[in-house]
């Protein structure tokens, strides 16, 4: 131990020495450490807080300009969503609008042609009655003037002038025959 005791005075020794030799002093290197810590302070507290303080509003500027590019992305993302459910829902709303265009103009097509086939039978309708009125018009004519003939015939053949209940008969006989002709 006392070695040791003699080799440390030694490096002790030869520190000085060194010291010497180079100029160090103890006092001059406390003052100096004395000095470096006070200008530690003194730039920790004008230049480093400050410096640090603008550095983490920065850092915060920039999380927050990320989080907001995140949430304009998504709401971005959700704008586009939304526009292609609105494409989407206008093509539908205008494929039924034309669906119910072609519905409306196939039912109205349909009750137009119901309309002129009502139009159509109503002549059709009317076209028969007429000729069934004018069929029965001339067979009066022609019974009346059928009758006429019978009587003018019948006068000549029985060579006398028929009285009106003898043309009234004649006739009523003519017609019986030709009713009965006719079925």
């Amino acid at each position: 131990m006392l070695i040791n005791i003699f080799a440390q005075i030694q490096a002790i020794d030869n520190l000085n020495n060194i010291g010497l030799e180079t100029g160090w002093n103890k006092w001059q290197f406390l003052s100096q450490v004395f000095a470096v810590i006070v200008l530690f302070i003194a730039l920790n507290q004008l230049a480093w807080k400050p410096v640090r303080s603008i550095l983490e509003q920065r850092r915060k500027t920039i999380e927050e300009s990320i989080a907001n590019a995140e949430k304009i992305k998504s709401e971005l993302t959700d704008a586009e969503a939304a526009r292609i459910r609105v494409i989407q829902k206008a093509n539908e709303q205008a494929t039924a609008i034309v669906a119910e265009a072609e519905k409306t103009a196939v039912h109205r097509a349909e009750l137009k042609l119901q309309e002129a086939s009502r139009q159509a039978e109503d002549i059709i309708r009317k076209a028969h009655e007429a000729a069934v009125l004018d069929r029965n018009r001339l067979m009066d004519e022609l019974k009346r003037e059928l009758g006429g003939l019978v009587v003018l015939t019948a006068e000549k053949v029985v060579g006398k002038v028929l009285t009106e209940e003898d043309h009234s008969r004649v006739n009523l006989e003519t017609l019986r025959q030709l009713r009965a002709n006719s079925n």
